[in-house]
C-alpha cells in the first residue's frame, strides 16, 4: 500500500504539472509570435515550438496535446505566446485557433504591384496570389470595378486582419472598409460636384500627386474642379508621368505632352480612366470639400517649398510657371 500510495502521489503530481505547471517562456519576459501555416501538422507545430525554445517540456506538451485531441486539429494561424502559460492553456490557445491578428497598412502605392506587395508584407500570402484578383475582371465586376479603377476601392489606413487570411478573404474586407468609408454624407457631397467614388478617387489621386500640403490640397482640387466645370483640359502634369510609367520624371517636358495614352489629360477632356496612384483620406477630402474659388492654374514656387502659386489667367500663370523654369535651370534639372 505504500508503494501503491507513492506511485499514486507521484502519477498525481506528474499529471497536475503536465497540465497545469508553466511550460512556455519560463526564463524570458517577451511573448513569441508562433506561425503555423496552412496544411502543418501537429509535429511542425511541436518542433517549431522545440527550436524556438518556446516550451520547455516536449514530452508533456506532447501527452496534454494527445490528451486535449489538438494533435488532429491543428489550425494554422499567428499566435502570440506569452511567458509562463501551462501546457493546457497554450494547447487550449492553439486547439481553439485563438490568433492575434496583424496590423496591415498600405500608403505611398503607385501601381497595382506596390499595392500587392505592400498588404501583403506581414501576411501568409504572396503578393502575386493578391495581384492576381487585383486584374481579374471577372473578380472586379463583383464589387463593380474594373483594373483601372480599382484602386479607388483601397482606402489607406491601418486595419487588423489574420496572418492567414485568404486573397478572396482580404478582398472582401477592403470591400467593406470601402462602403464604411461611402457614407452617405460623403455620396451627397459626390453627388453635389457631379461625381461617383471612383472619379473622386481619381481626381484626389491627382490632387496627391501634385502637391503633399494638405493644406494647400483643398485648393488645388478647386483648380481642376473649376477647369472641369468649364470643359477645359486639366493638363495635369502628374497624368504624364504615370502614363510614361517613369516615376523618375522630375520635370515635364513639351515631349511628354505627346504621347498617346488615355491618361494624358493634355489630349484628352475630362478624368483619367482612373486613379495614378492611391489616393489617401486627407486628399479625398480635399476633393470633397475642396476650396471655392476662381484660380484656373497654378504652378510650383520657384523657392522649391512644395507650395504653389496660383492664377485666374493664362498671362499671370504664365510669368509664374517661367520663373519656376528658371529655378530648374539654374539648379541643373532638364529632366
Amino acid at each position: 500500500m505504500v508503494a501503491f500510495s507513492v506511485l499514486l502521489t507521484s502519477f498525481t503530481f506528474y499529471f497536475y504539472q503536465a497540465f497545469f505547471g508553466a511550460n512556455t517562456l519560463v526564463d524570458k519576459e517577451n511573448s513569441f509570435m508562433l506561425k503555423i501555416p496552412k496544411d502543418a501538422d501537429f509535429n511542425q507545430v511541436r518542433d517549431s515550438l522545440l527550436i524556438n525554445e518556446v516550451i520547455q517540456d516536449v514530452i508533456t506538451f506532447s501527452f496534454v496535446a494527445k490528451v486535449m485531441k489538438y494533435q488532429d486539429r491543428v489550425k494554422p494561424g499567428r499566435y502570440e505566446i506569452p511567458p509562463r502559460l501551462s501546457n493546457r492553456e497554450l494547447v487550449g490557445l492553439l486547439r481553439l485557433g485563438k490568433q492575434t491578428p496583424v496590423n496591415i497598412t498600405f500608403n505611398n502605392v503607385r501601381t497595382h504591384e506596390d499595392l500587392a506587395e505592400k498588404i501583403t508584407a506581414r501576411l501568409e500570402m504572396e503578393k502575386d496570389e493578391f495581384l492576381v484578383l487585383l486584374e481579374d475582371n471577372e473578380n472586379l465586376q463583383k464589387f463593380g470595378f474594373e483594373p483601372a479603377t480599382v484602386m479607388a476601392m483601397f482606402i489607406p489606413n491601418t486595419y487588423e486582419v489574420y496572418w492567414n487570411v485568404t486573397p478572396n478573404a482580404l478582398f472582401d474586407r477592403m470591400h467593406q472598409e470601402y462602403n464604411r468609408f461611402w457614407t452617405e454624407e460623403r455620396m451627397e457631397k459626390a453627388a453635389s460636384i457631379g461625381m461617383n467614388p471612383r472619379e473622386v478617387a481619381t481626381l484626389a489621386s491627382i490632387v496627391q500627386a501634385e502637391t503633399s500640403k494638405r493644406d494647400e490640397q483643398p485648393k488645388v482640387a478647386g483648380v481642376y474642379i473649376n477647369r472641369l466645370n468649364r470643359n477645359m483640359l486639366l493638363q495635369a502634369d502628374p497624368t504624364l508621368v504615370y502614363a510614361m510609367g517613369d516615376f523618375g520624371i522630375k520635370r515635364v517636358l513639351n515631349v511628354h505632352k505627346e504621347i498617346d495614352s488615355p491618361y494624358n489629360t493634355y489630349k484628352y477632356p475630362g478624368l483619367p480612366p482612373g486613379p495614378i496612384n492611391l489616393p489617401d483620406i486627407p486628399a479625398l477630402e480635399a476633393v470633397l470639400n475642396y476650396q471655392e474659388h476662381n484660380y484656373l492654374y497654378f504652378c510650383a514656387k520657384e523657392d522649391f517649398s512644395g507650395y504653389h502659386a496660383f492664377a485666374t489667367n493664362l498671362r499671370d500663370h504664365m510669368n509664374n510657371a517661367r520663373r519656376y523654369q528658371n529655378a530648374l535651370n539654374a539648379a541643373k534639372i532638364y529632366q
